[in-house]
């Protein structure tokens, strides 16, 4: 087996001074190990009432364990979302890793790193942090979630899912585990992430009217709801190695959660609170005081880090990690209030998601959910909040469903499902997410909420000051001007510049829409 302890300090970008405290912050005694499960853009679990999405091995973690009912992603997009998630700090602070598709900054630390600098066998099965490229000084990989555990393979039951075995490979990593070091391992499968084999849902035995409710931003009609039983039946299949790699542990923290809303318009990629909003369970048998609770208080990804260090008893500083912004859950997992820790707010954002606007420009928003509220701000109103309809709509992943919204632009009647998800924005939305958790109503113009959006922008802005947002020192430009990693790179300039076979195979034919740009 590779020694995992030969990758340098100073090749992964870390000072030797961080390198001396390694020894220091390591705690005697038996250190809990640590399972980090995370589907790949999922919003839906059973244990939250979603009666077409059968999940029994997350609603087993629930029950056993906490279900959190406001948890959050800052940033609803695979890779910024796992960049914050394993360093502990909110996406606009992770320089090129605020974009999808980046080089990971080789001086920014991820916690599994620290954890396996600091005596923890580490590994992962299926995605880690990602889509882009992680290395150190000398051109090797890192180890960003661990080291890969991806060799066995299985027949999935369709064509469209990972061949990838995630529980056999788990299987594997303990046999490769000497017993005695504590263990942090992610299992990231790659399901529910698009692209789907379209009826599979049905044929497993799934029916239309198994769906309660079709959002309104949507059209309801018989391709949405199967393309929707689609991502339910993937997801199912997340739960089902959940279920495999469960029965191989004895006690484990274990964490189960996604990077982002669901694969569909108007929700990945997108700020609203259908996009951020994120299913989280956690089961620690020997460390939860009272499980089987459901937890109300807001948290964020960012949050997760900060709690498994310090059970760890490792100093992420002291390792080589930035200073992180999310805040320990300790307080929660020992079920006592901590009057210091405000847990009534979460900050969400995004830059550059998928290419596809002149430049590889990003659609930059900043914003703040408080008392129920969701303020956003959209800095660049001039640009397509899902890219160029011209070159396919490239923030929002192909689908059936994306089809069926955009033959709507060219329907009087449903127009406006059109411009929910594709159409350009105002600067200011707000949403009370109480009773609109769509955000279909924005209430921004309303003079009623102008004391609301008041208080909430300025704390948004404070908070973003306090955390060296470049885009609150005016240096917003720098997050477009990191290069992008993706083969389709500059898409919008080289498709206009006559390149005819610039690859785009997270979007389909029928997403492009020049006509809409034209008709603007």
């Amino acid at each position: 087996m590779k020694n995992l302890q030969s990758v340098s300090i100073l090749a992964i970008g870390i000072s030797a001074a961080m390198s001396q405290a390694v020894a220091a912050t390591q705690t005697k005694g038996k250190r809990p190990n640590i399972l980090i499960c995370m589907a790949d853009d999922a919003a839906h679990m059973g244990a939250y009432d979603n009666r077409w999405v059968n999940t029994p091995n997350f609603d087993r973690v629930a029950r056993e364990g906490l279900l959190f009912r406001n948890a959050f992603t800052c940033n609803s997009k695979s890779a910024p979302s796992r960049a914050s998630f394993i360093t502990g700090r909110n996406s606009w602070q992770l320089r090129e890793a605020a974009n999808h598709w980046c080089e990971f900054p080789r001086d920014i630390m991820s916690f599994p790193e620290a954890l396996q600098l600091n005596g923890y066998f580490t590994g992962y099965t299926g995605k880690g942090w990602g889509p882009g490229i992680a290395t150190d000084s000398l051109g090797n990989d890192r180890l960003l979630t661990g080291r890969p555990y991806n060799d066995i393979t299985c027949t999935p039951p369709t064509k469209q899912i990972n061949a990838i075995d995630y529980s056999a490979n788990f299987a594997q990593f303990l046999k490769e585990w000497d017993g005695e070091q504590p263990i942090c391992f992610w299992y990231g499968a790659r399901e529910p992430h698009r692209k789907y084999e379209y009826g599979s849902g049905i044929r497993a035995g799934k029916s239309l009217t198994d769906i309660d409710s079709v959002p309104s931003y949507w059209p309801d009609n018989e391709t949405v709801r199967t393309d929707m039983l689609d991502y339910a039946y993937e997801i199912e299949y997340f739960d089902r190695h959940l279920g495999n790699i469960l029965a191989q542990l004895d006690n484990t923290i274990v964490i189960v959660t996604s990077d982002n809303g669901m694969p569909f318009p108007r929700c990945k990629g997108q700020e609203y609170y259908q996009a951020s909003h994120l299913p989280m369970a956690m089961m620690w048998h020997d460390g939860l005081k009272h499980p089987g609770r459901e937890v109300n208080e807001i948290i964020s990804q960012i949050d997760i880090a900060p709690t498994l260090m310090e059970l760890a008893g490792v100093d992420p500083v002291n390792s080589g990690m930035l200073p992180v912004t999310g805040r320990s859950m300790t307080d929660i997992i020992a079920d006592k209030t901590n009057p210091k820790v405000d847990r009534g707010y979460v900050m969400l954002g995004k830059e550059r998601h998928d290419v596809g606007r002149p430049d590889d420009q990003g659609y930059p928003i900043r914003g703040i959910v408080r008392d129920g509220y969701l303020l956003l701000r959209n800095y660049a109103t001039d640009r397509w909040p899902s890219g160029n309809p011209s070159t396919g709509y490239m923030d929002t992943d192909g689908s059936p469903t994306k089809t069926e919204i955009i033959k709507a632009r060219l329907d009087s009647a449903s127009h406006y499902l059109w411009n929910l998800s594709m159409g350009k924005r105002p600067e200011l939305e707000l949403y009370d997410i109480k009773s609109d958790a769509e955000c279909i109503n924005n209430l921004a113009d309303n003079p009623d909420m102008a004391e609301i959006i008041t208080r909430l922008n300025r704390e948004m802005t404070e908070r973003l000051i306090d955390e060296g947002d470049p885009r609150m020192f005016g240096e917003g430009h720098l997050f477009d001007q990191y290069p992008s990693m993706n083969k389709s790179h500059m898409y919008w300039n080289r498709v206009n510049a006559g390149e005819k076979k610039v690859p785009h195979p997270w979007i389909s034919k029928t997403d492009f829409d020049p006509a809409a740009e034209q008709s603007e």
